[in-house]
C-alpha cells in the first residue's frame, strides 16, 4: 500500500504541473480523460485492498481527486472565458435595442413621495409577513373585534402570523421604537383575500401616513391631504371629508375628490355622484397611543392611507386595475 500512496502523490504533482503548462483546449480534454481513467484505476485498487487499508487509501484517493478536479475546473473556466472573448466582436452595434420604462405605479409613488417629503415626512418600512398584534391588536382590533372581518386576511400560521393587510402595522412598529414627534409614510405591498376583477387584486400597494406630536389637530390633517391631492391631480379638483369609521382613528373621515373624468358633473366612473373616494383618514385613537406607551393627554396625531393602485386608475385614466399588471411597454411609454 505504501508504494501505491507514493504513486498517488507523484501523480498528483505530475497532473498539477501538466495543468499549469496547458495552453491548448484539445490537450486539456485529453488530460481530463487521462485523469478520469487514472481515478477509475485507483478505485479498482481500493476494492481489492484489505479492510484496515481501505480507510487510508480511500482518503488518499479522494484528496487526490479533489485537488486535481478543482484545478481542472479552474482551467475549464479559463478556456470558456477565452473562447467567449474570441467569439465576441466589439465592432458589432445593435441599433434596435428596446429600452424599458419606469412602471407607472412607481412614477405615481415617487410623485407622492416627493410631495410628502417636502412636507417633512420620512419613510418607514416593515415586514410583509406580520404578527397579529401589529396588524390588528395594537391597532385597537382585539380578537373579537368585527373590523377584522373587513380585512379578509391571508393567514400563514393562524391566528398569530399573517400577510399584512395594511401598512398601518409599520406605524405601530415605528411608534414602539421612536418617541414623538414623528412624521412618517409607510409605503409597501399588502395582501387581502380578493378575487381578481377590474377593481380588485389580492395583492396591491398602499401608502399610509402618520403624524404624532403635541397639539396636532384635524385641521392639520385636512391641510396635508388637500395639499397632497391638489398637487397630484391639480388645483381645480374639489375635496370633501365625510364621517367614516376606522377602529384605529377617532374621529375618522373618508376623503372624496371631485371626479377627474367628468369634473363633478356625474358619469359612469363616479356612478353619477360626481365624487370618488380616494383616501381614508382620522385622528389617531387614544387607545392606539396608550398601546405603545404614548400619553394621549400630551400627544395627538393623525393617520391616513391610500391605495396606490386605485389612485393610479384615476391618475392614468386606465379603466381597470388589471392593466397595471400587463407587460405592455408601449402603453407605459404613453403614460
Amino acid at each position: 500500500m505504501d508504494d501505491l500512496l507514493k504513486q498517488i502523490n507523484a501523480k498528483s504533482k505530475e497532473f498539477c504541473q501538466l495543468i499549469e503548462d496547458l495552453n491548448d483546449l484539445q490537450k486539456f480534454k485529453e488530460l481530463k480523460n487521462s485523469f478520469k481513467s487514472y481515478v477509475k484505476e485507483l478505485y479498482s485498487y481500493l476494492k481489492s485492498a484489505k479492510s484496515e487499508e481501505k480507510k487510508i487509501l480511500g482518503q488518499a484517493i479522494n484528496d487526490f481527486k479533489n485537488i486535481i478536479q478543482k484545478k481542472l475546473d479552474l482551467m475549464n473556466q479559463k478556456f470558456e472565458i477565452e473562447g467567449s472573448s474570441r467569439n465576441h466582436d466589439p465592432t458589432i452595434f445593435k441599433s434596435e435595442i428596446k429600452f424599458g420604462t419606469i412602471h407607472p405605479l412607481i412614477k405615481l409613488y415617487k410623485k407622492i413621495e416627493n410631495i410628502l417629503f417636502n412636507m417633512g415626512f420620512s419613510i418607514a418600512q416593515g415586514p410583509e409577513i406580520e404578527l397579529d398584534r401589529y396588524n390588528f391588536e395594537k391597532l385597537n382590533m382585539p380578537p373579537y373585534h368585527p373590523a377584522r372581518d373587513m380585512q379578509d386576511t391571508f393567514y400563514i400560521f393562524a391566528p398569530q402570523v399573517l400577510l399584512r393587510s395594511h401598512t398601518s402595522s409599520v406605524q405601530i412598529r415605528t411608534l414602539e421604537n421612536i418617541s414623538p414627534p414623528l412624521q412618517i409614510i409607510s409605503p409597501g405591498t399588502v395582501y387581502r383575500v380578493d378575487d381578481i376583477d377590474p377593481q380588485h387584486t389580492p395583492m396591491f400597494y398602499q401608502v399610509e401616513g402618520l403624524v404624532v406630536s403635541e397639539n396636532v389637530s384635524f385641521a392639520n390633517l385636512k391641510s396635508v391631504l388637500i395639499t397632497l391631492l391638489k398637487k397630484i391631480f391639480g388645483d381645480e379638483i374639489m375635496v370633501r371629508f365625510r364621517p367614516s369609521y376606522y377602529p384605529y382613528t377617532e374621529p375618522s373621515a373618508a376623503i372624496d375628490m371631485s371626479c377627474t373624468k367628468c369634473g363633478g358633473d356625474g358619469c359612469q366612473v363616479c356612478s353619477g355622484s360626481g365624487w370618488i373616494t380616494v383616501l381614508g383618514s382620522g385622528m389617531v385613537h387614544p387607545a392606539v397611543l396608550k398601546g405603545v406607551n404614548i400619553d394621549p393627554l400630551r400627544y395627538s396625531g393623525f393617520a391616513f392611507g391610500l391605495g396606490l393602485n386605485r389612485l393610479a386608475l384615476l391618475y392614468y385614466d386606465l379603466g381597470e386595475i388589471r392593466k397595471l399588471y400587463e407587460n405592455d411597454i408601449s402603453l407605459w411609454k404613453q403614460l
